[in-house]
């Protein structure tokens, strides 16, 4: 029996970083039973924001840990630059223009991108047309005027 496909949600920041919006967006995958995986482009990058997601919010835990630790595969959330899907991982979610690779498997791809940088929005433009021709439901949300997001398409 084939799986449903990826569904890729693209996250156009306007206002607010990845940093800010990351750690909320992964409470609710996990709240959804989910495993995340967080890929990015940088080593050092992901270094800074694992200590961000230990101290982002003074009574969250959001139970994290690199690829590079020891029993990385029992993370509920895996901060890696690798482009395989460790432990079968729900949700991917792509920062700092990191490769999505095979999305098999994976229920939901988030892209995050900044709204102020041409370079990620054009980048963020090609890889919507390819999902979408690839058959992969996409949606795209922009921050509101307030707080929250905007499901725009």
């Amino acid at each position: 029996m084939m799986s449903a496909p990826c569904e890729v949600w693209f996250y156009h920041l306007e206002r607010s970083s990845a940093d800010q919006v990351l750690p909320e967006l992964l409470e609710k995958t996990l709240g959804r039973g989910w495993k995340a995986l967080v890929r990015g482009a940088d080593a050092g990058r992901l270094e800074a924001l694992d200590a961000h997601l230990w101290t982002y919010r003074e009574e969250a835990f959001l139970p994290h840990g690199l690829a590079t630790e020891p029993m990385a595969e029992r993370q509920p959330v895996l901060l890696t630059v690798q482009a395989d899907n460790p432990a079968g991982r729900d949700a991917l979610f792509l920062i700092d223009g990191a490769e999505p690779g095979d999305l098999a498997g994976l229920a939901r791809c988030v892209l995050l991108f900044d709204g102020r940088d041409e370079s990620a929005l054009s980048q963020a433009r090609g890889r919507w047309s390819g999902f979408k021709k690839a058959g992969h439901p996409v949606s795209y949300w922009r921050q509101g005027a307030e707080r929250g997001w905007e499901k725009q398409a």
